[in-house]
């Protein structure tokens, strides 16, 4: 076995279980190992740390999978990693649409499957596991006989690991627009083309948060993509709802789920810049009773970070301002780097300069299937806050 030894000193996140080793943080690698082979990793005393997969091209040189000596990683050991997920997500309630396995949370780092019904989505983003995708695959089919399985690895982030972009299908082929339920309401799901693998499965809990303060109101959405909140704010009663996205292929699919649900007489939606309509309709001095704001991560590192409290800080400004007196705001960050206190300051920022009091009314996290483990900051990425704007 080829073997990684760590420096003297190393940072006590890998001792709390982190499972992510840089570069700077060893000492030295015996034998020849190749990208996405499973070395051992030893402390600087030859103390025995754990097994991981290898990735010299990587700033993070190894990440770990398994603690214990005695455990060989091999396609029985994926098969017996996805079947504890599965097990997991079903003692919670997720059996028919789920992120099954959510990476480093589940102790299979880089690893994304999203199961939808029958269907499964894969992206495998480490050099490391993406060596795997034949068992994951094999361990997909053994375990649910799915009705198909694409892979939806077109993520920059792959490149970092020396892995090139690429997406298709991993079982038999199929028609990759299905429909699924969530909370009695049904949805297409594009999985070839639609943003990440498809759907945002994170905020499925949180689309039933909104049920009440959106009864008997007009409703605003902006950054819809294709209309789910917008969809269950229809449903659960809402006077007029409207939703605003940049794509224009977005809003086609978004005004179809409004179809589908035989919603829309009540929820439309339209191509729009939500800055800037935003902006001209405070102008305007436009009201709603409930603003929805669901915009995408506004920076992917540090170094952009303050670009990206700027954003939200505009954003949610702007929101507040279409706000009738005692009117609810519904907003969201999904980006880990902007930390749950860091969030909840930029609102406090954004009230102050729009003028307005407010008072919080939920504020939660991404849906259980996509578990935080402490100490791991990008599994604690999702934050949901409902305000009331006076």
């Amino acid at each position: 076995m080829n073997k990684v030894t760590l420096k003297r000193k190393i940072g006590n996140r890998i001792m709390n279980g982190h499972p992510w080793i840089f570069a700077n943080e060893v000492e030295k690698v015996e034998g020849t190992p190749a990208q996405g082979d499973i070395v051992e990793v030893f402390f600087h005393d030859n103390k025995f740390l754990g097994k991981g997969y290898y990735n010299s091209q990587s700033q993070i040189i190894v990440r770990l999978l398994t603690r214990e000596k005695g455990i060989e990683v091999n396609d029985d050991f994926f098969l017996k990693k996805l079947q504890k997920c599965w097990q997991y997500r079903q003692k919670l309630g997720y059996t028919e649409n789920c992120r099954l396995v959510f990476g480093e949370a589940d102790g299979i780092p880089q690893l994304i499957i999203d199961k939808f019904n029958d269907y499964f989505v894969i992206q495998t983003i480490a050099f490391g596991i993406d060596v795997w995708k034949p068992a994951l695959v094999k361990a997909l089919e053994q375990l649910f006989k799915p009705k198909g399985i694409f892979e939806r690895n077109d993520v920059p982030v792959r490149e970092l690991e020396g892995l090139p972009q690429q997406k298709g299908f991993l079982s038999a082929p199929f028609d990759t627009r299905i429909l699924i339920n969530e909370n009695g309401l049904k949805f297409y799901v594009d999985i070839e083309n639609g943003q990440k693998t498809g759907y945002f499965l994170d905020q499925q809990d949180n689309r039933k948060a909104i049920k009440h303060i959106v009864k008997g109101s007009d409703v605003l959405g902006a950054f819809t993509y294709t209309g789910t909140f917008e969809i269950h704010a229809a449903a659960y009663g809402a006077k007029s709802v409207l939703g605003l996205d940049i794509s224009a292929n977005a809003v086609a699919q978004a005004n179809k789920n409004a179809e589908l649900n035989g919603l829309s007489h009540i929820v439309k939606f339209e191509v729009a810049n939500a800055f800037d309509v935003l902006k001209q309709w405070g102008k305007e001095d436009k009201k709603w009773d409930v603003v929805m704001l669901d915009p995408p991560a506004f920076t992917k590192s540090r170094a952009t970070i303050e670009k990206a409290i700027t954003g939200y800080k505009e954003i949610n400004l702007r929101g507040m301002k279409l706000l009738k007196k005692g009117g609810f705001l519904v907003t969201s960050s999904c980006t880990n780097l902007v930390n749950p206190e860091l969030f909840l300051k930029i609102i406090d920022m954004a009230a102050k300069d729009a003028k307005r009091k407010i008072r919080q009314v939920l504020f939660q996290t991404q849906s259980p299937d996509h578990p935080i483990v402490w100490n791991m900051e990008n599994t604690h990425y999702l934050k949901f806050l409902i305000i009331e704007v006076e």
